[in-house]
């Protein structure tokens, strides 16, 4: 399956107020919504984006073999050493705890022993 998709990157505001203006989808003037300034078509750039999308059919992707310990992991797997019984993989799972501006905390959890440990990143 393919998806052509176009549409403007561009985002514009008014010079009067500096509320955002409705999209340009007609040629004419564009009027704020809040200030009721005319906006000139001739001052908004006609640059476009094009770019197309191909997905893959279900026969052409392969299917990963599940191994009993993805049956039980709780999120995805990765390699990373348990400090408790040394296996080598554990799952994680990463949540945003804290403020927006600070990072996120990550929860590792062991496929073998489900031994537990989170990290601030």
């Amino acid at each position: 399956m393919t998806i052509l998709q176009t549409f403007s990157p561009e985002v514009d505001f008014c010079p009067s107020c500096g509320a955002l203006l409705p999209a340009l989808t007609a040629k004419g003037d564009v009027i704020c919504v809040v200030c009721k300034y005319v906006v000139p078509s001739s001052l908004f750039d006609e640059k476009e984006v094009r770019y197309i999308v191909h997905f893959n059919s279900q026969e052409n992707t392969k299917k990963k073999k599940k191994s009993q310990d993805d049956d039980q992991a709780d999120g995805p797997v990765i390699e990373r050493k348990c400090p408790k019984c040394g296996h080598d993989q554990m799952s994680y799972a990463a949540i945003q705890l804290r403020s927006a501006d600070e990072g996120q905390t990550v929860f590792f959890t062991c496929l073998k022993c489900k031994y537990k440990e989170s990290e601030n990143s």
